[in-house]
């Protein structure tokens, strides 16, 4: 229910932003998590650099994306993984940022930074990992858990810099990159069971401060398509992603 009417009204504000955008686009964003999988946005829900200028050097921005998280990390348990015990599911992000804008003649070069709000949902737990990484913190031979969760929100801060290079007078080529720090909530309790050298075993498990890992890299690129129209003193316009 929630993915329903977070993708209707995501697509209403792109069709509203995209009347009114000097600017629109074609771009991707991708992520890198910590300990996790290569994660892909789901297009064309994404509005990314919508805001206004405060002054010519600083503006403010924010949007909306959609990621499909192939895989995500989680922390602050008794043990340690090297691998994604989360996902697959779908992520809400939306970032709020501060943007030093430094245009030279030919190209413009951004300094970004901010926090970020983010919520998945369709939440699964990586049971395989997850087994394997408690079979080895327990020193079992063989271990088989039934979890739940308590999902919540999430917050963040992030930086990063963006390279905008002219390619015709009314195509640009969007280079941009930006470091995520982010967690949420996620206690897990349940139980698990499995064997050792002493037989058979059970252990009910209470994990109340795990926490969804949502650090890594988040880079993009794209082609921005100027509508045009002359007058010096503009805005800059904003991008859809």
């Amino acid at each position: 229910m929630f993915r329903t009417y977070f993708l209707s009204g995501l697509f209403a504000i792109i069709l509203m932003v995209s009347a009114q955008a000097q600017e629109v686009g074609l771009s991707f964003s991708y992520f890198i998590p910590r300990n996790g999988e290569f994660s892909t946005p789901i297009s064309p829900f994404s509005i990314r650099g919508v805001g206004f200028n405060i002054n010519n050097f600083l503006a403010f921005e924010t949007g909306a994306s959609l990621y499909r998280m192939s895989g995500l990390a989680i922390m602050d348990l008794p043990f340690d993984s090297k691998n994604s015990l989360l996902g697959p599911n779908f992520t809400v992000f939306i970032p709020a940022e501060l943007v030093v804008q430094l245009k030279g003649q030919q190209v413009q070069f951004d300094i970004k930074g901010g926090g970020f709000f983010f919520y998945g949902f369709d939440q699964n737990l990586n049971y395989g990992n997850f087994d394997r990484a408690f079979r080895t913190y327990k020193g079992w031979d063989v271990a088989n858990g039934n979890l739940s969760f308590e999902n919540n929100p999430g917050f963040g801060v992030h930086g990063g810099v963006e390279l905008t290079i002219p390619i015709t007078g009314q195509v640009s080529l969007s280079l941009e990159t930006n470091y995520l720090m982010g967690s949420a909530k996620f206690p897990i309790k349940g139980n698990y069971i499995g064997s050792n050298i002493n037989g058979a075993q059970q252990e009910s498990v209470n994990f109340p401060d795990a926490k969804i890992d949502f650090t890594g890299l988040e880079f993009s690129i794209g082609l921005m398509f100027s509508s045009g129209g002359g007058g010096g003193g503009k805005a800059k316009p904003k991008r859809r992603r």
